[in-house]
């Protein structure tokens, strides 16, 4: 079962299960063709490529769409950044979750945002009940936005990160994303105070693999990285060849067309 391939890659302390995050059915595709054990959407990536800002704002209905898709081309397990569920209902959270289970997939990211804690805390008790009653194992990996969006001062961080922590595991949560902890000593009073795996978010500040895996890290995550620094270049190229029409621009390097025919082939 891809839920209990997906849960045991966290299980490895010595090295963290990395997640290049993409947004697309290609992306996915290509990725996996790379050695990746796994796939991962990124909700800011996936909202912009269909039209919608990050932040919930996108239907739960095209969220579904896509993972389904996704799902279908790859073999790996893959895990759906699923933002605040769409809805502050848990029972809504719970309906719009239905489909992304139909689909196959082998987890979600929740996330608390600007929220209270204990709203988070009966999405996760709903959507555990769902999946059990469902007979599916989804690795529920809730985000916590202390750091991302400092809802507290910065000596009270890692105390308030372990609080919600512990919260969301009584609920049910399996992982732990803490995006913008980037301090070592931070890393290892959180690591060491859950026995939620902790998964962080890439940063040039961050230790190499290798050590954060000495520190208990079971997880790193591109966040949104690889799609802003993709459509950057594409803007870079873009704005060059409507500017000047230089057809020149494009003798930079890039994939092969038949890499990617490659990568679909078989699939009707």
């Amino acid at each position: 079962m891809k839920t209990h391939t997906f849960r045991e890659l966290h299980a490895n302390p010595k090295k963290p299960l990395i997640l290049a995050n993409i947004w697309d059915v290609a992306g996915a595709r290509l990725i996996e063709s790379l050695g990746a054990k796994a796939v991962a959407t990124t909700s800011a990536g996936v909202a912009w490529s269909l039209g919608y800002p990050d932040g919930n704002y996108m239907s739960a209905r095209l969220q579904a769409r896509l993972a389904e898709e996704i799902v279908k081309a790859v073999k790996v397990p893959v895990s759906v950044d699923f933002e605040a569920g769409y809805s502050n209902k848990p029972s809504v959270v719970v309906e719009n979750l239905k489909p992304l289970a139909a689909a196959g997939i082998a987890g979600i990211n929740i996330e608390d945002g600007t929220d209270a804690p204990a709203l988070l805390a009966k999405k996760i008790e709903a959507i555990k009940k769902l999946t059990s009653s469902l007979g599916v194992d989804i690795f529920v990996n809730v985000r916590t936005d202390v750091y991302l969006q400092d809802l507290v001062a910065d000596e009270k961080k890692v105390q308030e990160t372990l609080d919600r922590a512990a919260v969301y595991q009584s609920a049910g949560a399996d992982g732990l994303f803490v995006p913008g902890l980037t301090d070592v000593s931070e890393i290892a009073q959180i690591t060491k105070g859950t026995d939620l795996p902790v998964n962080l978010m890439s940063s040039s500040v961050l230790p190499k693999v290798d050590e954060l895996a000495k520190l208990n890290v079971r997880r790193l995550s591109a966040g949104t990285a690889i799609a802003q620094i993709a459509y950057k270049q594409v803007a870079r190229l873009a704005e060059n060849f409507l500017k000047n029409g230089d057809c020149a621009v494009f003798n930079e390097d890039a994939l092969p067309y038949s890499q990617f025919q490659n990568l679909f082939e078989g699939r009707e």
